[in-house]
Formats: structure tokens, sequence, C-alpha cells
């Protein structure tokens, strides 16, 4: 079996690239917002922000699952 969270310095970079993703995610949610505050806006480009957003939201979810030790029931 293969622990990430074995080595504190696999963990910590892991902590870092979370932060990261999670300050990406946020920023990309105030663009969204402010596309969506001023009409007319370019739908495709609204699709592609959502899209990105659901992304880094994937990879967070990823890289936090693999701070959480595997537990042997």
């Amino acid at each position: 079996m293969n622990d990430t969270t074995s080595d504190p310095l696999d963990a910590e970079a892991i902590k870092a690239k979370l932060e990261t993703l999670k300050i990406e995610h946020r920023d990309l949610d105030e663009v969204i917002d402010r596309l969506i505050e001023k009409p007319p806006f370019d739908q495709l480009q609204l699709q592609r922000l959502k899209k990105r957003k659901l992304g880094l939201k994937d990879q967070i979810l990823k890289l936090e699952s693999q701070l959480i030790p595997d537990i042997i029931a």
C-alpha cells in the first residue's frame, strides 16, 4: 500500500497545492459572479468558466482524499 500521508513533505506539498486550487476556485467564482452581473454576457465563456471551476473542485476533492489516512476495517 502506498500511504501518501506517511511522508510529511508529501502531505505539506499536497496541502500547498490544495490551498492554491482553493484560491483559484474562489477567484473563478468571483469572475463568474461579475460576468453574470452585466448582461448580455458570453454564454460560451460562462460555460467554460463553470467547467473549469468543476474541474478544480474535482482536483480539490481528490487531493483532500489523499490527506485522509486509509482505515482498514
